[in-house]
């Protein structure tokens, strides 16, 4: 052992941690060798009996690690003679397969050379094969387009005009896709033959079309009761009938033709007109009538086309839709029916009119866009006729309507001006009533609940209405202009009733000031119940859009409006909320200053000289306690009848808590008490301040919490009092020892009921009591 320890330099052993230092550079045994030894020998010497075991063990892995190397070194050379041969192999075959491949595009270069001349020609030869392909394709087409032709005639010639219109229907298919050539004249060819057909077949069917509808005795411009014997009148009724079928489906057969020569009347861009179909040639004519009849009334110089009374030409459509609404329920729409048609004949008779009325609307409006009277007027009578429409005539909103006429720049930024100075118009003059602070229900109590004056009913009538106005308006973009529209005049709502109230703030319990208060309240509560309707909620999904594109709010704002955690009134309404809390904090501050002023006499009781419960027979009020009690119970039962019970709450709940802080600190906390002075105390809070608010709830003592706990605190008895006394002395002595295992102050404290007052302040209380016996500390 001392002779490897004076090895420094060849390596040191230290056996207790088993770890081997070593110099690499020096040492001349390799390192894991001398591991090994140490791993299996160690500084035990017996284990040196285990050296021939191990010796016999390493001579044995030696020979297989020798029998191992000889097989590997016998087997490699043959792998790599193997792969040798075989890349040889691999590398001869890519010579003879690159010989074959030049060999090859020789001959291909060669045989190209040689064909170049054939293929040439063949190009020329095939050329001129395409070309009298289209020729023949062209002759096919000109042919087939001949031969329908020729078939309508023959149809015609032996009166079969069912099958003449049908045939056309399906040369005009034919037209249709021929739409995509660029063969013109072909396209001209087929054009005009589909032309010069269809006019023969449209004047023949409408001519017989027309006579049949006469014998109907169409159309029906007198009372539902002479269409009924109209339409009984003809003995030949089942005959007409049957014609009025026959003729209104071979029409309906023409409609694409009709469709490919007939350019619908359309109105400019500006209206922004939803795209829809042409009206149905069957349709078309029975309009015909209509249609000649609305024109000479109402344009030109007759005495019925003025522009004071649109309603004249309004109602006479919505009379004409509902005089044959009936008819061509009965009679029309079974045909369209069975011809397998999804056209409603009540809508498209509909649309037609309407699309009579829209163009008289576009030229009459700029006639009349600067007097506000005639525009007011117009704009009154068309949302009465839109109402009507959509609601008794089922009208759809995805059709083209008086709206969209309406919702025209110019003609738009002239309703929402006329809108707002009428709107304004009516705020002074429901301001200025005599009866505008006056509630229409003040003489019933079951709705009188909000005691809404009449200029706050009045005005939210009329933001009800403007939204009944402009809610069918067929953009969101224009529906948000008009909500900000009535955001504006709620704001000046507010501003008008901010200035009255500025002007009655020093009668701040007079009935106006109230009134204005329970105006502010009603606005501020309809326009919540408005937040979650659902039109408003799709407006609010609309701006939260409009905001997104533009960047014009915070992340927050935007993620507040899509989860529907604000509403599009919120501004309005938190600008009134504030409103209200200033004006009720006004006047409990008004009512709190007379109360102190009452109760200065209670303040300056004697009450450490009053007589205690014993010497008394019966406890009664204190006589200085009288006029803060009375000024109380007047101001509560006046704000009562003069505010709604949402806002009374408010009110007497704030009062309570003044009134609690203000008897605590300026009566309790700044006099002693003996005990008859802490029980008249008790008596005139308990029997006589609670009282006062137990008509609002089940405890009113809850609200005064300060002057409950503090009567009980100075109305313990002697005992109680000492032990807490001791008690809190022990708590605040503990906190400075930090002593464990010693009774809680607050757990005794809320063993009397008191959870209020805090531990310093019950000390306070209970340094106010006067006579204390002495325990001789």
């Amino acid at each position: 052992m001392k002779s490897i320890a004076e090895k420094e330099n060849m390596a040191t052993v230290a056996v207790g941690k088993k770890e081997v230092a070593k110099d690499l550079d020096h040492c001349d045994i390799p390192y894991y060798v001398s591991e090994f030894v140490e791993r299996e020998v160690g500084n035990d010497y017996d284990s040196l009996r285990k050296l021939d075991n191990l010796i016999d063990k390493l001579s044995e892995n030696k020979k297989q690690l020798e029998e191992q190397v000889l097989t590997v070194s016998s087997e490699v050379p043959k792998r790599i003679q193997n792969a040798l041969k075989n890349a040889e192999d691999s590398k001869k075959s890519l010579s003879r397969l690159l010989e074959e491949e030049t060999r090859l595009s020789d001959s291909i270069n060669s045989h190209l050379l040689k064909a170049q001349p054939w293929m040439e020609d063949l190009d020329v030869l095939i050329s001129q094969v395409e070309e009298i392909e289209r020729h023949l394709a062209y002759l096919k087409w000109i042919s087939r387009i001949e031969e329908l032709s020729d078939r309508i005639q023959q149809y015609l010639m032996t009166n079969n005009v069912p099958e003449a219109a049908s045939t056309l229907a399906f040369m005009a298919e034919l037209d249709i896709k021929l739409q995509e050539s660029s063969c013109s004249h072909l396209l001209a060819f087929v054009r005009s033959t589909v032309k010069f057909w269809h006019k023969i077949l449209k004047d023949k069917l409408s001519s017989d079309f027309e006579e049949v509808l006469t014998q109907l005795r169409w159309p029906f411009v007198g009372p539902p009761q002479s269409q009924a014997l109209g339409l009984a009148a003809p003995a030949s009724a089942p005959d007409v009938y049957n014609n009025l079928e026959m003729l209104f489906s071979q029409l309906l057969k023409l409609q694409t033709s009709d469709e490919l020569l007939t350019k619908p009347k359309q109105l400019p861009e500006k209206y922004s007109l939803p795209p829809s179909p042409p009206i149905i040639l069957p349709i078309q004519i029975m309009l015909n009538p209509l249609q000649k009849r609305f024109k000479y009334h109402f344009t030109g110089n007759k005495q019925t086309n003025v522009l004071n009374k649109p309603e004249w030409y309004l109602t006479q459509v919505l009379m004409w839709i509902g005089n044959h609404a009936k008819f061509l329920d009965d009679k029309i729409q079974p045909i369209l029916d069975k011809a397998g048609s999804s056209v409603n004949a009540g809508l498209e008779f509909s649309r037609a009119l309407v699309m009579l009325i829209l163009e008289k609307l576009a030229a009459d409006i700029p006639c009349l866009l600067y007097d506000d009277a005639l525009f007011c007027h117009l704009v009154d009578e068309v949302l009465l006729f839109e109402r009507e429409l959509y609601s008794v005539h089922g009208y759809l909103s995805s059709f083209p309507s008086c709206m969209h006429i309406l919702s025209e720049e110019s003609c738009f930024q002239r309703w929402l001006t006329v809108e707002k100075k009428f709107a304004l118009q009516k705020m002074d003059s429901m301001l200025s009533s005599e009866a505008a602070w006056i509630s229409q229900y003040k003489d019933i109590t079951d709705v009188d609940e909000m005691k809404v004056p009449d200029c706050a009913e009045t005005f939210m009538t009329l933001l009800l209405v403007i939204t009944d106005r402009y809610k069918n308006l067929p953009t969101a973009s224009r529906k948000l202009q008009f909500l900000g529209l009535q955001k504006e005049l709620v704001d000046d709502f507010r501003i008008r009733l901010t200035q009255v109230m500025k002007e009655e703030t020093r009668a701040s319990l007079g009935f106006r000031y109230c009134a204005i208060l329970n105006a502010v309240n009603y606005i501020a509560t309809v326009l919540a119940d408005w937040a979650d309707n659902v039109f408003f909620l799709q407006l609010q999904q609309a701006e939260l859009e409009v905001r997104a594109e533009s960047n014009a709010v915070s992340k927050l704002q935007l993620g507040q409006l899509a989860s529907m955690e604000s509403s599009v009134f919120d501004e309005m309404i938190n600008l009134l909320e504030r409103l209200k809390h200033d004006m009720l904090t006004r006047q409990v501050d008004h009512v709190f200053r007379e109360v102190k002023d009452a109760a200065k006499l209670y303040k300056k009781e004697r009450w450490l000289s009053l007589p205690s419960q014993a010497e008394q027979a019966v406890m009664s009020l204190s006589s200085t306690a009288c006029p803060m009690l009375l000024t109380l119970r007047d101001r509560l039962l006046q704000l009562e009848q003069q505010l709604c019970h949402s806002l009374f709450k408010i009110f007497w709940q704030m009062l309570a808590e003044k009134v609690d802080i203000y008897i605590y600190q300026e009566i309790i906390m700044a006099n002693h008490f003996n005990e008859g002075g802490a029980a008249q105390l008790q008596f005139d809070m308990s029997r006589n301040l609670f009282p006062l608010f137990s008509h609002y709830c089940k405890r009113p003592e809850n609200y005064f919490k300060h002057i409950k706990e503090a009567c009980i605190i100075l109305n313990l008895n002697i005992g109680s009092a000492l032990l807490l006394k001791d008690v809190l002395q022990s708590a605040s002595e503990n906190e400075t020892t930090l002593k464990p295992n010693q009774p809680s102050a607050t757990a005794a404290l809320n063993e009397l009921g008191v959870y209020k007052l805090a531990q310093k302040d019950v000390e306070i209380l209970l340094n106010l009591r006067a006579s204390w016996p002495n325990t001789g500390k």
